[in-house]
């Protein structure tokens, strides 16, 4: 995601600089840096950030007393990013508290509709709109297909905090407050105005409902247990990392009847094979709706307390499932498991930090294991046969006849570490059916997923 010219001059001017000895930092460490990447899904990216870490006397380095990131930027697929985020671990005591604040614009969101497998993947596929309620089927390649996008804006705010329960180790409570606005569209860039969209063919059939087709208001409340014994919070070598939380989201603004409980749990182990030199870690990460009836725009998000990348949306795309089209395994209840080898090939100091270049080998696996109006889904293209006229009913838009099955992808990440806290992340995955995606992607961002 950034800082093309930047990252290459340090990679490659750091061999040339090598050394035994840890730099201890202290005080105030300020990064502006402009923004320079790439992610297969949204384009190329470009804007400015900054990150403020104060590491106060040094002594609990790698560790900080605070880091407070500001961005701005944009990506050619037509996504942008204003955003702020802060961890403070000098504010409450014996725990630390997050914040994050942030607007994203998305011109082209991805939407795959429900339930993973029981959706199909028309690859290609235009729906042209001809007179009257005509709907004509175009799989010839030969128009640029928008079926799998829409318009969304979202705003989002987070509170979160974990303190240390009594005196135990590492095991912690967490409470957390978050607002989310979300505004949906149909798509509206210019060359695909002639056409139809698995949105509006949802929203037509009923699988959207009338009260939720524009988006809503979400306010969560937060409780939830963490155990953490994490050698090193970004860049960790050792340690297991477990977060089970509760979020009710009442109806208390809309008034649409959709007020209802989830809960989230992630599990992250960390297995040192070589010292710090080796590591062999995974995350396994489940979702699900306990009670009430959840909008499909609140189903997207996943609701842990903390999170380490921008986006937190549903299994697929660079912070779940990398290679899987993005956002394209979504349902009342997911689950997902990520796998990574990680190799610290060389350490060195260069401009006064310390940094590490390390290789990471990939596999994601994920599914839904807890439906969304499926049998509405089932029915939908019988309901859309008495709205459109198609040219061709040889093919179920909506629902594809296959039970939910595992979707999996495999690649190879390479990673530049500073200070153990800043990562710069280059990834390449692949999905391993044609099913959640063609070719290869690539994701150049920050940070691990975990």
């Amino acid at each position: 995601m950034k800082r093309a010219f930047l990252t290459i001059l340090i990679f490659f001017a750091g061999f040339g600089l090598m050394a035994q000895n840890e730099i201890i930092k202290q005080g105030w460490n300020i990064g502006p840096l402009p923004v320079v990447g790439y992610n297969s899904d949204l384009g190329f990216q470009y804007g400015a950030c900054v990150d403020i870490f104060n590491y106060g006397n040094g002594s609990n380095y790698p560790g900080y007393d605070f880091k407070i990131n500001f961005e701005v930027s944009t990506y050619t697929k037509g996504s942008s990013i204003f955003r702020s985020y802060s961890y403070w671990n000098n504010i409450i005591p014996q725990g630390k508290l997050f914040v994050d604040l942030g607007y994203f614009i998305d011109r082209k969101f991805d939407f795959y509709g429900f339930n993973g497998q029981a959706a199909p993947y028309l690859k290609d596929m235009a729906i042209i709109k001809g007179d009257g309620n005509v709907l004509n089927l175009d799989n010839t390649g030969d128009v640029a297909s928008g079926l799998y996008a829409l318009n969304r804006g979202q705003f989002r705010a987070i509170v979160s905090m974990q303190r240390k329960i009594g005196s135990t180790r590492n095991l912690y409570y967490g409470l957390g407050l978050a607002y989310y606005n979300y505004d949906y569209k149909r798509l509206d860039i210019g060359k695909y105005d002639d056409q139809m969209t698995l949105y509006e063919l949802y929203c037509s059939s009923g699988l959207i409902r009338d009260n939720e087709k524009g988006g809503g208001n979400v306010t969560q409340f937060k409780a939830g247990l963490i155990y953490d014994s994490k050698n090193f919070e970004n860049d960790p070598t050792r340690g297991i990392y477990f977060e089970a939380t509760l979020s009710a989201a009442p109806d208390m603004i809309d008034a649409k009847g959709y007020g209802h409980l989830t809960f989230t749990g992630v599990f992250h182990h960390y297995v040192p094979l070589i010292g710090d030199e080796l590591t062999f870690c995974y995350r396994l990460g489940a979702q699900n709706v306990l009670a009430g009836d959840i909008p499909f725009y609140a189903m997207l998000n996943t609701n842990l307390l903390f999170f380490k990348k921008i986006y937190t949306e549903s299994f697929g795309g660079s912070t779940t499932g990398r290679g899987i089209n993005r956002n394209s395994v979504i349902g009342k209840g997911v689950a997902w498991l990520n796998v990574e080898l990680r190799w610290r090939l060389t350490n060195f100091k260069f401009i006064n930090q310390n940094w590490c270049v390390a290789l990471n080998p990939l596999f994601d696996a994920g599914m839904v294991t807890q439906s969304y109006r499926l049998d509405e889904q089932k029915e939908a293209m019988e309901a859309l046969e008495s709205i459109y006229s198609f040219s061709s009913t040889d093919t179920d838009l909506v629902y594809s006849g296959s039970d939910e099955t595992i979707h999996t992808s495999a690649g190879c990440g390479l990673k530049l570490i500073m200070n153990k806290n800043f990562v710069v992340s280059a990834e390449l995955a692949k999905a391993l059916s044609k099913h959640d995606g063609d070719g290869m992607k690539a994701y150049i961002g920050f940070n691990y997923i975990f």
